[in-house]
């Protein structure tokens, strides 16, 4: 039985290990109205992008998403940005100028 239990506490220290390499985003529109995420870090935000373009039963290419003031590509990461835990993306309606 020993040997059981044994078995069963790494599987714990696994969990903790895989949840340590996921990360929460807000996503962040023009009015205020936050929608948060829990992503893997190595994860291409184009995920985070199309659920939150889901939810607002918008598509994906209505909406620019920045980060720090720069454009999220859709092949970038978490990691990739240097994001951290609870940072805030900014979801803007795209408006296409010219007269």
């Amino acid at each position: 039985m020993s040997s059981d239990t044994s078995d069963k506490k790494p599987a714990v220290s696994d969990v903790k290990t895989s949840g340590g390499d996921q990360i929460n985003l807000k996503v962040r529109d023009a009015d205020g109205n936050e929608v948060q995420f829990r992503i893997k870090k190595h994860t291409p935000l184009r995920k985070l992008m199309d659920a939150y373009c889901t939810r607002k039963g918008v598509d994906l290419h209505s909406y620019r998403f920045l980060f720090d003031g720069n454009r999220i590509n859709e092949d970038d990461t978490p990691e990739k940005l240097g994001m951290e835990d609870m940072d805030s993306i900014d979801a803007m309606l795209f408006q296409q100028g010219g007269v």
